[in-house]
């Protein structure tokens, strides 16, 4: 008997973990506390704005070799956008300078010999910068590997605050390393930046829940898992507030919940189990315009800019929504939120107006503040090595989640491998 796999909780960990048994011969159930799947990555109706959106940007680049599986098995690749080519546009507010990086396809990096594709005013002997990121070891923050000058500030600095969700003086040089090795080190043609094209749901979420119902998985959404039962080393009773679910032998769990509700879950019967216990939030803004912006030149290649020198970080259009997105922003924490959203709106007309062809009014017609207090786990390292991995003490049961042991930042790729390694843990599926 191939009994049945427990997936408790519904993000992404959880789903690329379901999508990946379901159809394999055993039945796969997924336990979601919330009303639907996705967790910080899903759309949803606002209705201050009273349109769909999502409850943060994600950028993804062609190196996230997970995530495009994860798309290819829920037939969800048709559902991105992006420029077909490793462009990124940027422009300097401090210094009001503009420009596209345009990197080669090929791991030769013959686009740092041409000053037009890339970033401005950089010195060939910066690149060392990454160098010294990908040989980090585990104590080494970001800061320590970056070389003063134009390619850490106009490149480096954003690239890191948006990979490890944490400033680059606390923030762990082994794992922006490893987002370098798999990325920018490999050439252009891992870097090709892509995103939800109608929005995260559209992408992430709908086709994933519609493929598993096909494969007769099944999802249980409004269901918190509020305890377990343990015998013998492996978990043998799930209980939720109203009933609960008594495990066979052949039936297997995977936690894929935030890590302070894993822990909540286990520390009880995994004695030493660690778990990051400190955080980062994300600031993101939405802001809503009587007419869609037309966008000109890269920009409206891409659908997205870098901004430096401001507190926006990365602005996002579709339609006639502009989204904003701000990395690490436990520093903004203590501003007052209206007066934080009209310094970004200005920042967004300084960036914005040379690139559309008519300017941005001098005030949205609504805006909508989504503050992700817990986005991430602060990525230090002192917090990457409370991370615990996959496999548990207990036979039965693995974590998911990206703030396990993935080897990367809390991103997209992270929690979707996390999902795959929890299940080659238990064994049911072996490494490709």
């Amino acid at each position: 008997m191939s009994g049945i796999l427990h997936i408790i909780g519904g993000g992404m960990a959880g789903l690329a973990a379901a999508v990946e048994v379901a159809g394999t011969g055993t039945r796969v159930i997924v336990h979601e506390a919330g009303r639907t799947c996705g967790g910080r990555a899903r759309s949803y109706h606002d209705r201050h704005l009273d349109c769909r959106i999502d409850n943060g940007n994600h950028l993804l680049l062609s190196a996230n070799s997970t995530v495009f599986r994860y798309l290819g098995i829920t037939g969800a690749l048709d559902t991105l956008s992006g420029p077909g080519k490793p462009i990124f546009p940027f422009v300097d507010l401090a210094e009001d300078a503009r420009w596209t990086l345009d990197l080669s396809r090929g791991r030769l990096p013959l686009w740092v010999f041409q000053p037009h594709r890339r970033v401005p005013d950089m010195r060939l002997p910066e690149l060392q910068s990454l160098y010294r990121l990908i040989r980090a070891g585990d104590q080494t923050t970001v800061a320590d590997c970056l070389l003063p000058g134009a390619f850490t500030r106009r490149l480096l600095e954003p690239f890191s605050i948006s990979a490890l969700n944490t400033l680059s003086d606390t923030g762990s040089a082994a794992l922006l390393g490893a987002v370098v090795r798999e990325s920018l080190s490999l050439g252009g043609h891992a870097c090709v930046p892509w995103f939800a094209r109608d929005g995260l749901s559209e992408s992430l979420v709908d086709p994933a829940v519609a493929y598993l119902a096909s494969m007769n998985a099944e999802i249980r959404t409004q269901t918190r898992i509020t305890g377990l039962d343990v015998a013998k080393g492996r978990v043998t009773t799930l209980h939720t507030a109203q009933d609960s679910i008594a495990l066979s032998e052949h039936d297997k769990v995977i936690v894929a919940t935030t890590a302070p509700v894993a822990e909540g879950l286990l520390s009880q019967h995994m004695a030493g189990l660690t778990t990051p216990n400190a955080f980062e939030s994300i600031l993101n803004l939405h802001f809503r315009l009587a007419e869609a912006p037309r966008p000109v030149g890269s920009f409206a290649q891409c659908g997205f800019m870098g901004v430096i020198g401001g507190v926006t970080e990365w602005v996002f259009l579709r339609g006639n929504i502009l989204s904003v997105t701000v990395s690490a922003a436990n520093r903004y924490a203590k501003h007052d939120h209206e007066e934080l959203a009209r310094t970004i709106w200005s920042e967004l007309r300084s960036a914005c107006d040379a690139v559309l062809e008519q300017p941005l009014p001098s005030a949205p017609d609504a805006q909508r503040i989504v503050w992700e207090k817990r986005a991430t786990f602060a990525a230090t390292p002192e917090q990457n090595r409370r991370r615990p991995g996959s496999a548990t003490p207990l036979v039965n049961l693995a974590l998911a989640g990206d703030w396990t042991n993935t080897g990367l930042p809390a991103t997209l790729e992270g929690a979707m491998r996390s999902g795959l390694r929890a299940v080659h843990a238990l064994g049911l599926k072996t490494p490709s």
